[in-house]
């Protein structure tokens, strides 16, 4: 059940995250699609899904991907679009020091040019460096930076935190990075 509810996750950061017009289905301006018509999506595209599947994908999820509406009729991931939506989070002072998760192979173009949100509409970061560690070991031995994230807001930069817990800005100078040698 724990590589179904996996495949189920990433099936849905896809559609909800990225390509929402793969199953049929359109996201609203906050990037939430109500449940039953998600449902109904993924049956008629062969992905069949139940409330209380999609209830366990949500919870069990450890990364809490997903979120959803207080009423719990709509759905929507909480963060990594690649899609216009607003999330509408409110602005948050960060703590002093924030963590990023990468490879090495990205390291020359980090120190170069800093984090950039590439196709997505913000930079993710972590509050711990465990949780860095694992984000970064997705794409291979992973190498954790560390963020002067108090530094960058004071100097203007705006920062956001999702509800599943990720530090969100639009790029991270290499001036506010701390780059281990390799």
């Amino acid at each position: 059940m724990e590589t179904t509810l996996r495949q189920l996750s990433k099936f849905l950061s896809l559609v909800l995250r990225h390509q929402p017009q793969r199953i049929g289905i359109t996201l609203d301006s906050a990037g939430y699609v109500e449940v039953a018509r998600l449902l109904a999506a993924c049956a008629v595209h062969g992905r069949p899904l139940t409330r209380e599947v999609l209830q366990q994908v949500v919870e069990q999820n450890d990364k809490r991907r997903f979120a959803f509406s207080t009423d719990g009729l709509r759905i929507r991931a909480s963060q990594g679009h690649s899609i216009a939506v607003d999330l509408a989070y409110a602005p948050q002072t960060p703590p002093s020091i924030l963590y990023h998760g990468t490879v090495a192979a990205a390291l020359a173009a980090i120190r170069a040019e800093g984090l950039r949100k590439q196709a997505r509409h913000h930079v993710h970061l972590s509050a711990s460096a465990q949780e860095a560690k694992r984000v970064g070991a997705r794409r291979g031995r992973p190498v954790v930076l560390t963020v002067r994230a108090e530094a960058m807001a004071q100097a203007g930069f705006v920062f956001f935190r999702s509800d599943n817990g990720v530090w969100l800005t639009d790029r991270v100078p290499p001036a506010y990075l701390i780059v281990p040698t390799t």
